[in-house]
């Protein structure tokens, strides 16, 4: 299945549309990178929670054993700091939760600066590139081996833009349908030119087959 034509300017044409796809990819994913760290950074004041409260909550644990070793009110004394060490340990929590939820924010947004765009523009640059190889390879098949000469004229004059055809010399229908050959390549020469493809030369056997 050919992916580019024969004709210089078509395959240009061809070549600058999947490098400008590539390019286009490569933006999105630059730019989706650059949001997502930037997203990361609002993840700072939740460590800085988690870091607090872990910190508190070791203060209180070392408090809390120190005065459980204080003979007879020891357990009295430790039952408000081991309090303020399991409140701590909420705090270190909702920091933790506040940096998921930033991760989360910055992978979502990431994934949604490289969909969309991308997905966007693949929706229009992959049909038009599939229906080329699709069309291209099947003209390629006609020319294989015998070319089929006829089906490719008759597809000019039933596809073919009316100027393509007005530009013909006068008379190439008539001629065509009577099975002149001239008027046939001239035809075919249409179709496979809107397929930058190149005609066959005329001669012997193979000469059906397209250079590359």
């Amino acid at each position: 299945m050919p992916l580019y034509a024969q004709h210089p300017v078509l395959r240009a044409r061809q070549v600058a549309a999947d490098l400008g796809m590539l390019a286009w990819t490569v933006l999105w994913v630059l730019v989706a990178r650059v949001v997502h760290g930037a997203v990361l950074v609002l993840a700072a004041p939740g460590r800085a929670v988690e870091d607090l409260g872990a910190s508190v909550a070791g203060n209180m644990n070392s408090a809390a054993e120190a005065a459980g070793d204080v003979p007879l009110v020891g357990d009295d004394l430790s039952a408000p700091f081991e309090a303020l060490s399991e409140a701590s340990g909420s705090v270190v929590g909702a920091g933790q939760a506040a940096q998921d939820a930033v991760v989360t924010l910055a992978l979502v947004l990431a994934l949604v600066l490289v969909v969309l765009p991308v997905g966007w523009l693949v929706l229009r640059w992959l049909p038009w590139r599939l229906s080329y190889a699709r069309e291209a390879g099947a003209a390629r098949r006609l020319l294989t081996g015998t070319p089929e000469l006829e089906i490719l004229a008759a597809r000019a004059m039933a596809t073919a833009p009316l100027p393509r055809l007005a530009a013909l010399p006068a008379g190439t229908g008539a001629a065509w349908r009577g099975g002149d050959a001239a008027a046939m390549r001239a035809l075919a020469g249409l179709e496979l030119d809107r397929l930058g493809l190149r005609l066959p030369a005329t001669g012997g056997p193979g000469s059906g087959a397209t250079s590359s």
